[in-house]
């Protein structure tokens, strides 16, 4: 159930330039939120009326927390990284498939998550409730430098490895040469590993021709500019091998059927 909400802020800081960090006290939407899922942040401007969809990182069902990660690029998330503890800002959430309903029954021990520069922070949720569960958790995350962020969260609850674009830290080159150069898909891994993952296409892409040539079940979550964030406005439309049962078409909205997808769904 997505509610719309004034909430307040609990913390709001920057991890590395350009890279923010907001906690907010939003016990009803923490009690619902999927891993996978976003929410849509309002600005105070009223002359924008679009809200700016933000992936859940993590959420505290005991406390009521709802903490959010993002990377700003324009108007609407400068103006969020300006905010301040007891400050309040408006929510929409929370919203869209999340993983676990796409990957329900993946039974295998295995969890691969790989997360791609902004798309690293909707795997911390993943990555502990996937721990919490019993399942043995490896996150594969590619930076542009050594200069991380949310590493040592996700070191909580999964063996890391690191792939960064100019070799300045883990392996030298993309999530998919550290997948190769660690082996942590070898042959004959098909029922015993399962992948999610969110970053740019390019990368899941790559981690689509990847688990086709290992046959590993994937699931990925795609990241892209959406308007109105609730499928009315056909927007942030991805093309599918089945027909969409709004549009009756072979598109699927991402903000309402996905964001997150089985990969051999998706016509990349």
């Amino acid at each position: 159930m997505k509610r719309y909400e004034s909430l307040t802020i609990l913390e709001s800081s920057c991890l590395q330039e350009g890279i923010y960090s907001m906690t907010l006290d939003a016990r009803a939407i923490a009690q619902e939120a999927e891993p996978g899922q976003f929410v849509c942040l309002y600005t105070d401007d009223l002359s924008r009326l679009l809200p700016r969809p933000i992936s859940i990182c993590d959420v505290d069902k005991e406390t009521g927390t709802l903490r959010l990660v993002y990377r700003t690029v324009g108007f609407g998330t400068k103006e969020f990284s300006g905010k301040s503890a007891g400050d309040t800002i408006t929510v929409l959430g929370p919203i869209g498939t999340g993983y676990s309903k796409v990957a329900e029954g993946a039974e295998a021990p295995k969890r691969i998550l790989v997360g791609g520069g902004i798309g690293i922070p909707p795997m911390l949720l993943l990555a502990k409730e996937w721990k919490q569960a019993g399942y043995e958790v490896i996150a594969v995350l590619g930076y542009r430098t050594k200069d991380t962020f949310l590493l040592d969260d996700m070191e909580k609850y999964a063996t890391c490895y690191v792939a960064t674009d100019d070799g300045s830290l883990g392996t030298y080159g993309t999530v998919i040469d550290a997948i190769r150069e660690n082996n942590l898909i070898p042959n004959g891994a098909e029922n015993e590993t399962v992948i999610a993952a969110c970053g740019p296409m390019p990368m899941l892409r790559g981690l689509a021709g990847l688990a086709a040539e290992r046959n590993v079940s994937t699931y990925v979550s795609l990241e892209e500019r959406m308007a109105c964030g609730v499928g009315a406005c056909l927007g942030c439309i991805t093309k599918t091998k089945s027909v969409d049962a709004h549009s009756h078409v072979h598109n699927a909205r991402i903000c309402t059927e996905g964001p997150v997808f089985d990969v051999k769904e998706l016509c990349f």
